[in-house]
Parts: C-alpha cells; structure tokens; sequence
C-alpha cells in the first residue's frame, strides 16, 4: 500500500482531533504522565494486511518520541494473533492513538481482504478488478490504495480524471450519439472516453459514436456475452474496438461468471462501500512509572 504521508496527514490530525476532543480524561486520571508501556497490535482474523503505513504515521503525529517496529507489511497476509506493530514509548501518547490507528487498520484491511476475494474468484480469466467512486467521503485516497494491496486496480479518482458519460449525462444532452458528438466536438486533450449503456442497443450505438470504453451497466450475463460478441464483431471503418467493463449488481457469487465472458474490467462499488473490518487489538504491557 503506497502513500505519500504527507498527503494524508491532514486527514489524520482530523481523525486524531475527533477522537481526542479536549483531553483523554480517562487515561489522564488513570495512568501516569510517566508511565512507559510496550503496545502490541495483532489481528485477530485471517486476511491481507492494509494501512501499516497510516497507523505508524498515526503514533508519529501524537508523540514522535515512540519507537515503532512493524512486524508486518501491507500486502501481506496475515492471521490471527499475528502481531504486525509494536510499540514503545509514552503510556499516555500510545493510549490516545489506539482508536484511530486501529480504525484505519480495521478499514483499510478489510477493503484490501474483500478485494483479494474477488481477484482470486476470477483468477485465469483476463479480466480486472476496479473500484468505483463509492468511497467514504474524505478516504478515497486510503481506500483505493487499499484496493491495489488487495490486487485490485483503480477506476477514476474523481471527476476530472476521464470523461464518463452516465445516463444522466445522455438524458439531458440528448442521446448518447448526441453526447458524444459534443464531447469530441470540443477540445478535450485527448482524454479517454466511457460511456454507460443499459441494454443492446445502447451498446450499437455507442460502438458506432466511437469510444474507447462501453460500461455494461446492470446486465445480465446473457446480455454481457452478446455485448462482447458485439464489439468483436465490429468492423466499421474507423471504428476502433473498445474495452469492455461490466458493472452493477456483481457480487461473490457471480463474479466468476461475469468474467468468464471476455470483458476486460469488472468495476464494483461494494470493495469500499461494503468491505467488512478486519479486527486487530491492541495490548500494553508496562514498562515503567
């Protein structure tokens, strides 16, 4: 899981101010500004570790004195009561980090565990695993990060990333032929163009308005395999033929077939809307007073 640090360290003195508030008034009335302690996170289920990187940067922004040592790195699988971080140092600095550092773990490790499933679902087919823009708001980054240390790939970061024509885009412009004649009709620089279509014959007239991506949106398996046929079988002059990415509905159970189809990307928001935590702990041993 790469990540410039630098980056997100916003996003974790935001955390850190959430979950701290004005004071830590348990650990404060309880436990010496003295006290020295050992912390050990360790997960407590199977799956691909994700986040390291943000719960080290997480114990670094509260107390740079402490001694961090990962036992681990993302990417790696990992299963119970493996430990993948120690720490050592300040008590009190290691208490008020272990919410937010454990909840970037939980998260971004469960995005990265979820995603691995679907990738080995679909394993000798030529398809790709894409996430989509359903993130949390204000942890995109993180979790298309976590998608990639899941063996996943990354769709568009956000709007300015590609043109993506939906179905709203081509109510409102006119038709999808309409649309996509405006589009290329301005100066776009060249930018890569998608466009959603429901059904047959949306796909038809996408192919012969010229993209390079046709998103098959909520189809049927059946749907999807004549879709590929379709684009295979293209040969209008100056037609090129373009990727094909299935979408909507896709879950464990159907992936594999939806693969064995012949598209190329198969993009799914529930990597990140619906990934469930991965659980990690954290238990201190004390050092000193």
């Amino acid at each position: 899981m790469s990540l410039e640090i630098e980056k997100i360290r916003p996003l974790i003195r935001r955390a850190l101010r959430e979950d701290i508030g004005k004071g830590d008034i348990t650990s404060n009335l309880t436990v010496s500004s003295k006290a020295r302690a050992l912390g050990i996170i360790m997960a407590k289920e199977e799956g691909i570790l994700a986040g390291l990187q943000v719960a080290i940067a997480t114990f670094q922004t509260i107390d740079k004195t402490l001694i961090l040592q990962p036992q681990s790195s993302d990417g790696t699988k990992i299963g119970y009561g493996d430990v993948v971080l120690s720490i050592q140092g300040k008590a009190l600095s290691i208490l008020k980090g272990e919410r937010v550092a454990l909840n970037f773990l939980q998260r971004l490790s469960g995005i990265a565990t979820f995603t691995a499933k679907f990738v080995t679902i679909i394993e000798g087919t030529k398809a790709k695993i894409l996430d989509t823009r359903k993130t949390t708001p204000g942890l995109r980054l993180l979790e298309k990060a976590a998608v990639r240390t899941g063996g996943g790939e990354n769709h568009r970061f956000g709007l300015d990333d590609m043109i993506l024509i939906k179905s709203n885009h081509i109510e409102i412009a006119g038709g999808i032929s309409e649309t996509v004649k405006k589009i290329k009709s301005a100066d776009t620089g060249q930018l890569f163009i998608e466009i959603e279509t429901k059904n047959l014959s949306e796909v038809q007239e996408a192919l012969q308005a010229g993209v390079d991506c046709l998103m098959l949106d909520n189809m049927s398996v059946e749907m999807i395999k004549e879709a590929v046929k379709m684009v295979q079988n293209v040969t209008l002059e100056g037609i090129k033929k373009p990727f094909l990415e299935a979408s909507g509905k896709i879950n464990l159970e159907n992936i594999r077939a939806i693969a064995e189809t012949g598209v190329d990307y198969i993009s799914i928001g529930m990597l990140t809307h619906s990934a469930p935590a991965l659980d990690f702990s954290l238990r201190l041993k004390q050092l000193g007073n």
